[in-house]
C-alpha cells in the first residue's frame, strides 16, 4: 500500500465504529492505523489488509485465521484481538493498541543485555506460549519483531497470525511455501515442514541468546544459507559471545535450541520452570552483570557449520538501524513517543506473580545508562524520580486499582464502570436461563481483586436463553434425522413406527416438538417412521350374498369390483360364485373381483300332450329336460302322451325332470 494510498484512509470510518486516526505501518499482508472505536470511545490498532489481497481467498482466509486464533487466547502477555470483519471491501483485524517498543529495538539499542533484564523480558514471553499451548495451538513464528515491551515494561506477544492447533506435527508450509521468519525456524521446521510446542521452545531459546549477545543466533548470507545452518550447525554459547554470561544461561540456551526437538524442553512450561530455577541459583553479581560483546573473528560465525570447512561471517556486534528488518508487526508501537528502556537493576522475583502479569522493564531512561552522572544530578533525579514514582505508582498508570461489583448490570453500564476503575476489559457471550442478554453474568478476576491499572478484565455476559429452533423432520429419511439435529445440539428421541398409504418405507411421518418450535439444548425430538403400505388380508366371500361380501370387502379396506353375473346350478341367485383373488393380502384401496350368480338356466315347458311318446321325449330333452315316463296300462296301446307333469308354457330350470303318462 503506497503512501498516498494509506494517507486517503485517515479519517475514514471502517464498519461504522472505527475511525482512522493516523498511519502507523505498512506489512507484507497489511497496513496498520491507530483507529478510535466509537462505540467503546478507546483507541485500537486497525489492521487493514492490502487491497490487492482482500481479493484473494487464501490470504483473506489466512488473515482472518489471525483473529480466530489470537481470540481464543486471554493472558496479560498476549496482544488482545477485539474484532474482526470486512467493511466495503476493507477486511480489517481491531487489536489492542500497545505503546512501547518491538524487543527488535530494545535489543539493537540495549543489548547485550544482563542476565536479570533478559530473563525478566523471556519469562513472559514463555508464558504467553504457555498459554497458547495450554489452549491447544503453536504461535511459529516467535521473533524479536512480534514481542512488544510496552512503556511500564509488560511484555505482550503478538501475531498469533500464523498459529495452529496443535496435532501430532502440525504442518508449516502452504503450497510449499515455508511459513515464519528463517532466522528463529526449528530444524523440522525446515528440514520436514513441522511444528509442534518445541519449535516455539526453539524460537525463544534464540530471543534469549540474542538478549544475551545483541546477535542473532543463527545467521547466513541469504535465507537459503540461515537455513541450511538451522538444520546442519550449532548454537555457540552466549558465553563465547559475551564473556561473564553465567555457565547455566548457556545451559539453558543450548538446552532450548538443541537439534532434535526430543532433546529441548518439551513446553514453555517446561522451559519457564527451568528458567525460574536458573533464575533462582544465580547471585545478584550474576543477575546484573553486564557484559561486552567480543569482537567477531571473521572466520567465526554464530552457529558452527557441521561442515568445519563451510565458515560465515557474523554481523557486527551492534548491527546498525538501516540493518533492522521493517516488519509489520512494528504497528504496535507508537513513534516518537517512547524513550529508551531502562534495564538495570529492576527486581525479578523468583516465581512470577499469581496473575503473571510480569513487567519486564519500565521504558523511561536515557541513553546514557552507562556513563557516571554528577552527584548532584543523581540527586535531582533521585527527588525528582521519587515524586514521579510516587504518583506513577499510585495516581498514574503503574498503580492499582479494584475490579468493580458489576454482575447484574448491562454490559454497557459495566463497561464504563470497567474504564473508570482504569481497566480494560473483555467480553465472552454465553448463554443464561435466569438473566436477559446483555446482562452481566460474572467476572474473572472477580470484584473486588486488586490489579494493575489497565489490567484486562474478562466480563462473561448473557446471551440470552439457549434456545434452538427444531428443524423440519417430516419427509426426510431416518437415517438422516440425526445429522439434522446434531449441529442444532439436539438429539433423536423414540422412534415409533406406523403404517402410511402416503410415505415410503424408512421416512418420517410425524415429529414431536413440531417444525420451529423453540426449545432447549439437548432437546430430544420423537419422530413416528412410516412402515410402508400396510398389507391387508383377503377376506373370502364365495357363497355368501353379494351385500354381505361386498361389506365384509369394504370393512378391510378394500374395494369391490363386481364382474359380469353367470348362472349356476349350483349357486342360488344373488349370491357369489366366485372371487379373485380369493386369497393372500393386498393393500388398503385395492380391488376384490366377485363373480355373482343369476341361478340356473330357465326353460319353458312345451306341450307334448297328444305326440308319441318318442317325439316328446326327444322334444323334451332337447331343452334340456329330463323325462320319466310312465306306462300305467302297459304299452299294449297306442304310445302317445296322455299327461304332463308340468304345465305347457311355465318356466322351470334347465333339467328338471318332466313325467309323462303314456298310453
Amino acid at each position: 500500500m503506497t503512501s498516498s494510498v494509506a494517507d486517503a484512509l485517515v479519517g475514514r470510518v471502517i464498519d461504522g465504529r472505527y475511525r482512522i486516526l493516523s498511519h502507523l505501518a505498512d506489512g507484507g499482508m497489511a497496513s496498520v492505523y491507530v483507529a478510535l472505536d466509537g462505540r467503546l470511545d478507546r483507541e485500537v490498532a486497525l489492521k487493514i489488509m492490502r487491497p490487492g489481497l482482500a481479493t484473494d481467498d487464501v490470504f483473506v482466509e489466512r488473515f482472518r485465521a489471525e483473529a480466530r486464533s489470537a481470540a481464543r487466547l486471554s493472558h496479560p502477555n498476549v496482544v488482545a484481538v477485539f474484532d474482526q470483519g470486512e467493511d466495503d471491501g476493507e477486511v480489517f483485524l481491531a487489536m489492542e493498541l500497545v505503546e512501547g517498543k518491538t524487543l527488535r529495538d530494545v535489543i539493537h539499542e540495549e543489548a547485550p543485555l544482563t542476565a536479570r533484564e533478559a530473563l525478566a523480558i523471556l519469562e513472559p514471553i514463555l508464558l504467553a506460549l504457555r498459554a497458547a499451548h495450554v489452549a491447544g495451538m503453536i504461535h511459529r513464528d516467535v521473533k524479536p519483531e512480534n514481542v512488544i515491551v510496552r512503556r511500564d515494561g509488560e511484555v505482550k506477544v503478538a501475531d498469533f497470525g500464523l498459529a495452529r492447533a496443535i496435532t501430532n506435527q502440525a504442518a508449516t508450509s502452504q503450497t510449499g511455501v515455508l511459513l515464519g521468519t528463517v532466522s528463529y525456524l526449528s530444524p523440522e521446521q525446515v528440514e520436514r515442514g513441522v511444528a509442534d510446542t518445541r519449535s516455539d521452545v526453539y524460537a525463544a531459546g534464540l530471543l534469549l541468546f540474542e538478549m544475551l549477545t545483541g546477535r542473532k543466533a543463527v545467521t547466513g548470507g541469504t535465507p537459503i544459507q540461515i537455513a541450511y545452518n538451522h538444520v546442519h550447525g550449532s548454537i555457540v554459547t552466549p558465553s563465547s559471545v559475551v564473556p561473564g554470561v553465567p555457565a547455566e544461561l548457556d545451559d539453558l540456551v543450548a538446552h532450548a535450541t538443541a537439534l532434535e526437538p526430543e532433546d529441548r524442553f518439551d513446553s514453555a512450561a517446561a522451559f519457564v520452570a527451568a528458567l525460574r530455577a536458573v533464575r533462582r541459583g544465580l547471585s545478584a553479581d550474576e543477575l546484573d552483570r553486564r557484559g561486552t560483546a567480543v569482537v567477531p573473528d571473521p572466520a567465526t560465525t554464530s552457529v558452527l557449520p557441521a561442515d568445519s570447512s563451510t565458515t560465515q561471517a557474523s554481523p557486527a556486534a551492534r548491527p546498525r538501524r538501516a540493518d533492522l528488518p521493517t516488519a509489520p508487526e512494528r504497528h504496535r508501537t507508537r513513534p516518537n513517543e517512547v524513550g529508551r528502556a531502562a534495564l538495570a537493576g529492576l527486581p525479578v522475583h523468583d516465581d512470577a506473580p499469581a496473575l503473571e502479569h510480569t513487567a519486564a522493564m519500565p521504558i523511561d531512561r536515557r541513553a546514557g545508562r552507562r556513563g557516571r552522572w554528577p552527584l548532584w544530578l543523581a540527586a535531582v533525579l533521585v527527588l525528582v524520580g521519587g515524586a514521579f514514582g510516587g504518583w506513577w505508582f499510585t495516581m498514574g498508570p503503574g498503580g492499582s486499582t479494584v475490579v468493580p461489583a458489576v454482575v447484574g448490570q448491562p454490559i454497557s453500564q459495566a463497561v464504563g464502570a470497567m474504564e473508570q476503575a482504569s481497566l480494560s476489559v473483555e467480553t465472552v457471550e454465553e448463554f443464561s436461563e435466569g438473566k436477559a442478554k446483555g446482562v452481566v453474568l460474572r467476572v474473572e478476576p472477580g470484584a473486588g481483586s486488586e490489579l494493575g491499572k489497565e489490567s484486562t478484565v474478562r466480563v462473561v455476559v448473557s446471551k440470552g436463553r439457549e434456545r434452538y429452533a427444531v428443524p423440519k423432520l417430516v419427509g426426510t429419511r431416518l437415517n438422516g434425522a440425526g445429522a439434522a439435529l446434531s449441529p442444532l445440539t439436539l438429539r433423536l428421541g423414540d422412534r415409533a413406527q406406523d403404517w402410511s398409504e402416503t410415505v415410503p418405507e424408512g421416512v418420517v411421518i410425524s415429529q414431536d416438538p413440531a417444525p420451529g418450535e423453540s426449545v432447549r439444548r439437548n432437546t430430544a425430538v420423537s419422530v413416528v417412521v412410516s412402515r410402508g403400505r400396510q398389507p391387508i388380508e383377503v377376506p373370502t366371500v364365495t357363497g355368501a350374498p353379494f351385500d354381505a361380501a361386498s361389506a365384509a370387502i369394504t370393512k378391510a379396506g378394500l374395494t369391490v369390483r363386481r364382474g359380469e353375473d353367470v348362472n349356476s346350478d349350483a349357486v342360488p341367485a344373488g349370491q357369489v360364485v366366485s372371487q379373485s383373488p380369493d386369497k393372500g393380502t393386498l393393500h388398503r384401496g385395492d380391488a376384490v373381483t366377485v363373480v355373482v350368480s343369476k341361478g340356473p338356466v330357465m326353460v319353458q315347458v312345451p306341450n307334448v300332450v297328444d305326440q308319441p311318446d318318442t317325439a316328446a321325449e326327444k322334444t323334451l330333452t332337447d331343452l334340456g329336460f329330463k323325462v320319466d315316463k310312465q306306462y300305467p296300462f302297459g304299452e299294449l296301446f297306442e304310445k302317445k302322451v296322455r299327461a304332463q307333469s308340468l304345465a305347457a308354457g311355465t318356466s322351470v330350470p334347465k333339467g328338471s325332470t318332466i313325467s309323462l303318462t303314456i298310453v
